[in-house]
């Protein structure tokens, strides 16, 4: 469940697609999931709509849906809790949670500077979710590097 195919990718962006599907369609209560560089730029998103439209090689009509909303506010959120921590001599921010009425958001730093960001059900397990996020940030900062984050950004332009 990527944003991308697999046609023509390597092996270290195919395992990247793989383990966030697996994080969606494992893990209950998890809506969506998206990846994002510390640049903000999406590299990996759960959105079928998303996926489908890359797929069929064609533009969706309109914003590209609930992923590109995810990715944007995981990269606001990325942004406020840095600036946050560095005002308060934190550290650095290894995971951010917003609870909401009808669901989450759950944001958490890969080791490269990118961000894992989850919205997920009112009702999910919140230390399930945690703990998932936490097992895919720990197998994608090995495999995230920079020719890979390239690769999935050019893959991810050419779905647009």
């Amino acid at each position: 469940m990527t944003a991308t195919g697999t046609f023509g990718l390597s092996t270290e962006a195919r395992n990247l697609q793989w383990l966030l599907g697996n994080l969606v369609e494992e893990v209950p209560g998890v809506r969506s999931v998206a990846v994002v560089s510390s640049d903000g730029l999406m590299l990996l998103s759960s959105d079928p709509a998303v996926q489908q439209a890359a797929a069929d090689a064609v533009r969706p009509d309109g914003p590209r849906g609930s992923s590109a909303d995810l990715a944007t506010i995981v990269s606001g959120i990325g942004s406020l809790t840095i600036g946050a921590a560095r005002l308060m001599d934190g550290g650095g921010v290894k995971q951010t949670m917003v609870a909401m009425e009808d669901g989450s958001v759950f944001v958490m730093s890969i080791s490269d500077g990118s961000l894992l960001g989850v919205h997920a059900t009112p009702d999910c397990d919140m230390s399930v979710v945690a703990y998932h996020m936490a097992l895919f940030v720990g197998r994608a900062g090995h495999v995230l590097t920079p020719e890979v984050r390239s690769e999935l950004r050019k893959s991810m332009e050419s779905s647009q």
